[in-house]
């Protein structure tokens, strides 16, 4: 969904920076520097640059993972958390709300993500999942206005 079919963003979180993937580099070039300053013989930069590329390669991969799955977005019509979509039109209620054992996790996982607060939702069909950000009073602030119960 994009934003002319859901409305502006009102809280979003991206799952991931892309800032990791220079740590692939940063050590590839540490290990060219040592190698620089030690006396034992010849610099192997084509090893060390292709060293750089691959590890580059394996965090833009990693990095891409995180934002997919663990990115929260809520517009005026849709809360998305990790990889699913509900429509806030199927939320009935988020205060008062317990969380039950078993109740499932929004995004696909089995638990919530480490680094993150549940915040448990009332359905319309009056099942109760568990939605999750890493700062969800803020979610929970914007998402009030939002629902018919508040």
């Amino acid at each position: 969904m994009d934003e002319a079919e859901t409305g502006p963003v009102l809280y979003a979180e991206p799952g991931s920076t892309w800032w990791p993937v220079l740590w692939g580099p940063g050590f590839a070039l540490v290990g060219l520097i040592v190698e620089l300053v030690t006396p034992a013989g010849g610099v192997n930069l084509a090893v060390w640059v292709l060293l750089a590329g691959v590890l580059a390669g394996a965090a833009v991969l990693w990095v891409h993972a995180r934002r997919r799955a663990l990115a929260v977005r809520l517009t005026p019509s849709v809360l998305t958390v990790g990889r699913e979509d509900v429509e806030l039109a199927r939320i009935a209620s988020i205060t008062d709300v317990g969380a039950p054992l078993g109740a499932r996790v929004l995004g696909g996982g089995f638990t919530t993500p480490k680094g993150t607060g549940e915040i448990p939702l009332r359905l319309s069909d009056d099942k109760v999942v568990l939605a999750w950000a890493k700062d969800p009073a803020t979610l929970i602030d914007r998402l009030r206005p939002l629902l018919p119960e508040s």
